[in-house]
């Protein structure tokens, strides 16, 4: 494609998203040039300490971004507990979505199932907390008529293009500003910790502090630093790439930022697309000055240009996470929509004001105009009040005046006259954004949670290594087993898939395309008695959808299912188990619909899932899927697990995209609360095992196996009950 026609169709689509965390916020955003600006509401977003919006506040922002030709979007992009979904979702969007919101932005399975039945035509944007990582995830989110995915921040430019050839529905990404250490939505750290969930949009920064790492747990008495810091993220230099690669909304993060800092960072921006898209690519050149004036308004240790060129790595984190601030000079700048007005003043007719903006015109009529017994009203008079246009979202490009001679006209009229012209003209620019009342619309499958079972509730294990796998397999008393691809090969072997039920468990994150041999062999091991598959992320499952194999599937904790809407949302799609989140409590659980769920017992839960890796960011790389350490102000100490070769086939490419996972530093277990899970009414239990050594493992299952099936007595060991009694925040 020629370079003047693909930029034009860049032009054509582009948007430059900045965020607002106050109404002052917002006005500086679109006074910058932004296209459109995300904000969170009262309720349902990622920055809960944000000052946010109120009702009236959000409902004037809807109204003033159409005035200005601009759209507005709404961060619902946390997890719903029941009854918040059922009580207080429907009234809480409702007036945005009357008022013409543009798009609302959702994590929620059921979230996104229940906001599509009840306000039809309202676009849906898959927010970087549903971690997002490639074209197959893509083409489902777009079966479910999401218009928009926002990447997860972990992909490079060449998996955005594949996402982007995939698939029609537009690519948000961020380009500027903070980013986690962990995959977004998969972060527990703040959570399990302190009962402050990312989840809920109340993270603590764990990934902030200070921490004394090492590679073995009892040599971790070095200098403490910042290990998982990372610097922001800053791509004014190459921002042309991240267009051509098929990304149509550059999104700038900061809804807990100052409106200078929203405006400072919109404004530089702005000025780049702007001239890449009126010169292409070629004559495309960043100011040192502006690169530095975006690294003086904040920078944590530096910028960096985030993940579309990096895999990961030392040069991308803060470890000293030192924060560095600059007053910017200069008001805040207000945007105005040009206006072009007539205005007529002919005795013994009415004043007339005709207003135009943007193809709308709209005319008043008011009064009458007098003949002047004594001393008439000049233009310049008239001009003077009529150009008082005050904190309006207007401004005069030309205004014409008609007059007759030995006019008269109050002050007052003019003043009314113009007062219902801009009012007028609001409204016409307005109204094409106004929705028709929405009505709520239940939904026809009632909770089928039925309490307490008879009989004992079937154990199944997950492991992470093949020996404990190959131990684990010879207990007759479990049920099934979550194998990842190697240890399925050696459990296939075995013949153990004739006295279990076996799933192959896919990489906690899918990115790029499966092995070759990996499909391939999962449709031979199907045919010869594996059940089916434990899947962890949308790419995952939507890998496996492609290939027929949805109804085989089990939903692991991590796709989410707080709410009953999502429980059904997976049930419709086939998934026939999924799992209890880790971060509901007792009373949360009873009151979910539990009749297809399964609930963890046991194990080492994961705080983090990461592009970064410790062992590689502080000592070498050595693809050995060895482990790293790290000890906090408390003197807990937790375990980070390189994953170097996810798919685990044993056949691996150097290209493979690897991953680390930071455990708790002791295990969940629920021996003690042997009664109480009983009565939660859920299908089957499971106990996840990670680190621990064969033996350990089948010693620890021994344990729950004689406290839930024997009646026994709990083993002496250290748990942590995790969120089972406090739930998260």
């Amino acid at each position: 494609m020629p370079n003047t026609r693909k930029n034009r169709m860049i032009h054509q689509k582009t948007e430059l998203l900045a965020p607002a965390g106050s109404y002052e916020s917002f006005e500086a955003a679109l006074g910058a040039g932004a296209d459109a600006v995300y904000v969170g509401g009262a309720a349902f977003g990622a920055r809960a300490y944000a000052q946010n919006f109120g009702k009236e506040e959000l409902l004037t922002a809807i109204r003033t971004a159409h005035i200005h030709g601009k759209k507005l979007y709404l961060t619902v992009n946390t997890l719903l507990k029941n009854r918040e979904l059922k009580e207080q979702l429907f009234d809480y969007l409702k007036p945005y979505y009357e008022a013409g919101l543009d798009a609302v932005i959702v994590q929620d399975m059921g979230v996104l199932r229940f906001i599509r039945r009840n306000f039809p035509g309202l676009p849906i944007h898959a927010s970087t907390q549903m971690t997002v990582t490639g074209p197959e995830g893509m083409k489902f989110l777009e079966q479910q008529g999401l218009s928009r995915v926002v990447t997860a921040r972990e992909l490079s430019l060449q998996e955005i293009r594949a996402m982007h050839e995939a698939s029609p529905i537009e690519i948000e990404a961020f380009i500027h500003g903070a980013l986690c250490y962990s995959f977004s939505g998969q972060c527990l750290m703040s959570s399990l910790l302190g009962g402050r969930s990312g989840n809920r949009g109340r993270c603590a920064q764990p990934c902030r502090l200070p921490y004394r790492t090492g590679l073995h747990p009892q040599k971790l008495e070095g200098d403490q630093v910042c290990p998982l810091s990372l610097k922001d993220i800053c791509t004014i230099d190459i921002l042309p790439e991240i267009l051509e690669a098929g990304v149509m909304s550059l999104k700038i993060e900061g809804r807990m930022k100052q409106p200078r800092y929203t405006a400072g960072v919109t404004e530089i921006y702005r000025k780049y697309l702007d001239l890449y898209l009126e010169n292409g690519p070629e004559k495309y050149q960043v100011e040192e000055g502006d690169r530095q004036f975006l690294l003086d308004i904040f920078n944590r240790g530096g910028s960096c240009g985030g993940y579309f060129h990096q895999q990961n790595g030392p040069s991308m984190m803060a470890f000293s996470n030192e924060k560095k601030t600059a007053e910017t000079a200069g008001e805040l700048k207000k945007c105005k929509e040009n206006i072009r007005g007539e205005l007529m003043l002919y005795p013994e007719n009415p004043a007339v004001l005709e207003v135009s903006c943007r193809g709308r015109r709209v005319s008043v009529s008011l009064g009458e105009v007098q003949y002047a017994m004594k001393q008439p009203v000049e233009e310049a008079r008239v001009r003077q009040q009529m150009e008082k246009l005050g904190n309006t979202e207007f401004q005069w490009k030309k205004l014409e005046i008609h007059m007759g001679d030995s006019v008269f006209l109050p002050m007052k009229t003019l003043n009314e006259l113009r007062r219902e012209a801009l009012e007028q003209l609001e409204q016409k620019l307005t109204e094409p954004y106004e929705r028709d009342p929405a009505f709520c619309l239940e939904d026809s499958e009632s909770c089928r949670n039925t309490g307490s079972r008879n009989g004992r509730l079937p154990i199944y294990v997950s492991c992470e290594k093949k020996e404990q796998a190959l131990k684990l397999a010879e207990n007759t008393e479990i049920q099934g087993m979550y194998l990842s691809f190697d240890a399925m090969k050696a459990c296939m072997e075995r013949g153990v898939q004739n006295r279990k039920e076996l799933y192959l468990a896919l990489p906690h994150m899918v990115r790029g395309k499966a092995p070759d041999d990996y499909l391939s062999c999962a449709g031979q091991w199907l045919k010869e008695g594996m059940k089916g598959f434990l899947v962890r992320n949308p790419e995952g499952y939507a890998i496996l959808k492609e290939q027929g194999w949805s109804k085989l599937c089990v939903a692991d904790h991590s796709l989410y299912t707080w709410n009953d809407e999502a429980v059904r949302f997976w049930r419709e799609e086939g998934i026939f188990r999924n799992t209890v989140p880790l971060e509901l409590n007792e009373k949360e659980i009873r009151h979910r619909d539990n009749t297809g769920s399964e609930l963890v017992v046991y194990g080492y839960l994961p705080l983090m899932i990461s592009a970064q890796c410790i062992r590689k960011n502080r000592y070498r790389c050595d693809r050995q899927e060895g482990m790293s350490y790290l000890k906090d102000r408390y003197e807990k100490v937790f375990p980070a697990v390189c994953f170097c070769h996810p798919w685990k086939t044993e056949a691996t490419e150097k290209q493979e995209l690897c991953y680390n996972i930071i455990y708790n530093s002791i295990p969940l277990g629920l021996l003690k609360e042997k009664e109480q899970v009983e009565r939660l009414g859920v299908q089957s239990l499971r106990l996840a095992f990670t680190m621990e050594e064969p033996e350990e493992a089948a010693g620890i299952l021994e344990n729950f196996l004689d406290v839930y099936y024997r009646d026994g007595r709990p083993a002496a060991g250290e748990f942590t009950k995790g969120h089972f009694k406090r739930g998260a925040e």
